[in-house]
């Protein structure tokens, strides 16, 4: 166990905390006006949010809060922009590394959106990054993660005393793809180079993914959608020559196989789990589900780094009792506050234009996957934070299962149950507004595609016949179907 400074600084300021809740309260962000909205843009009922441009699209929480879960919004949210450094720092909260990517959440979710593709000749930094594996799988059917690098990896260390692990950069070979009026694409593709590795090689056999950060909003919704309602999905979807199925993954808190729903491939059960796997992966900072440090066997450096974990407050670092340096009310805060954030309401809804591309996508069968309109659980079934959701239609465009999308977005690397050419089924929601808040319309899981039209293009496998149907589209109807999905 690694030792550190002598005094953790664990929460904010109450005082930071109330003004930052009165300051939301001024700019109209704690109470959204779904009343005054057509019922076809209600994304999500009451649950919907009237800012429906700016940078604030996906920062807005649901109207009814209570008073102490808008304390803790307000808390979640300061804490979420909280920058981590290494004790006895004293300019901010004390855990960050020994390894990194980045030394708070928002550096990945700007303003809770989905980070940029890495540009050409980049290095994958703010968002971008690179998951590692060998093949088998771990105690619970994890990926297996490298022996010298983890499961992740990291390019940034602390200055002077731990090397960052490597750099990954990324670079685009390009492929063309023609419509049937021939009209023709060109679609890029990420290839990654590794430098500066201080551990040596990442060899072939070892499985990489480059992954950008999706966007945040309606967490608390999908996860108030109850398993058998996603079941039912995966019974139906055969019938349509389809077949999503879930993925079971590990649930560390309560030590069980639970269903995934959130990560590229499902691969987290829950929102509190996914950030505390966050605050270890991307951060280093443990938690009390995930305990031990980021630091693989060969890494000297790292594994020799004091550790505010090991650390007792007032009384120093002596000793042994391990202290989560994410401690339990920092997960519950931000948890809450991600569950919370409300989801945008359409545009455009009752444009002709767009209600011609919603014929169109229904047509093309990428509602199959994509599916409009899911009801949220009963009150029992569902997290208590969003308990004021019960029962009501959501329209989150997705069925929160695995899809087989062919060998073109294939990153050849299992996670849990899911397989190197699976993906699950990516929300749509507040789609149309990611330039508005993030300044591009980078789309995938690793950000290849530079619009929704190349994301169309990009499906295979198990999608290739709705791709097949937008190809071949006049050029009219593939520009009302892209707007109807900008829409949602």
């Amino acid at each position: 166990m690694r030792r550190s400074g002598p005094r953790l600084r664990w929460a904010s300021p109450r005082r930071s905390v109330a003004r930052l809740a009165l300051l939301l309260s001024a700019a109209g962000m704690l109470a959204g006006n779904a009343d005054t909205l057509h019922p076809d843009a209600l994304t999500a009922g009451h649950w919907t949010s009237d800012v429906v441009a700016g940078p604030n699209a996906y920062s807005v929480p649901v109207p009814m809060l209570t008073k102490k879960q808008g304390k803790r919004f307000a808390a979640g949210k300061e804490q979420f922009n909280e920058m981590w450094v290494l004790a006895p720092d004293p300019s901010g909260v004390w855990g960050l590394g020994p390894t990194f990517n980045e030394d708070r959440c928002v550096h990945c979710h700007v303003e809770n959106g989905r980070s940029a593709a890495v540009p050409d000749g980049g290095e994958a930094v703010r968002g971008p990054l690179v998951r590692l594996s060998l093949e088998g799988l771990g105690e619970h059917g994890e990926p297996l993660p490298h022996p010298a690098y983890g499961d992740q990896l990291q390019n940034r260390g602390i200055e002077g005393r731990v090397p960052p692990e490597g750099r990954a950069v990324v670079n685009y070979r390009e492929r063309e793809m023609k419509f049937a009026d021939g009209e023709i694409v060109k679609l890029r593709e990420p290839e990654i180079e590794f430098r500066d590795l201080q551990f040596g090689d990442i060899d072939a056999a070892t499985m990489r993914s480059l992954r950008v950060a999706p966007q945040l909003v309606g967490l608390g919704l999908l996860e108030g959608i109850t398993e058998e309602t996603i079941l039912g999905f995966a019974r139906q979807q055969p019938a349509q020559g389809i077949s999503g199925r879930p993925n079971y993954v590990w649930d560390v808190e309560n030590e069980r196989r639970m269903m995934g729903r959130f990560g590229w491939k499902a691969n987290q059960p829950t929102v509190r789990q996914q950030v505390a796997a966050a605050f270890m992966g991307d951060i280093g900072a443990t938690s009390y589900l995930f305990q031990s440090e980021n630091c693989p066997a060969a890494q000297l450096k790292c594994l020799d780094t004091p550790s505010a974990a090991s650390c007792g407050g007032q009384g120093g670092c002596e000793g042994f009792t391990f202290r989560p340096e994410v401690n339990p009310s920092r997960l519950t805060n931000i948890a809450l506050y991600l569950r919370t954030l409300s989801v945008p309401a359409r545009r455009n809804a009752l444009d002709p234009v767009v209600k011609h591309g919603e014929q169109l996508f229904e047509k093309a069968q990428c509602s199959s996957c994509h599916i409009p309109v899911i009801q949220v659980g009963t009150k029992d079934e569902i997290p208590p934070e969003v308990a004021s959701a019960t029962g009501i239609l959501i329209r989150p465009y997705t069925d929160l299962l695995l899809h087989d999308m062919g060998e073109g977005l294939a990153d050849g690397r299992p996670d849990f149950e899911a397989s190197g050419q699976e993906w699950r089924t990516p929300p749509l929601w507040g789609i149309g507004l990611l330039p508005d808040v993030n300044g591009h319309s980078d789309l995938l899981h690793d950000g290849r595609a530079r619009n929704i039209a190349e994301a169309i293009l990009w499906h295979g496998g198990e999608a290739e016949p709705a791709r097949e149907a937008f190809r071949t589209m006049p050029a009219d109807d593939r520009a009302a179907m892209v707007k109807f999905v900008e829409s949602i």
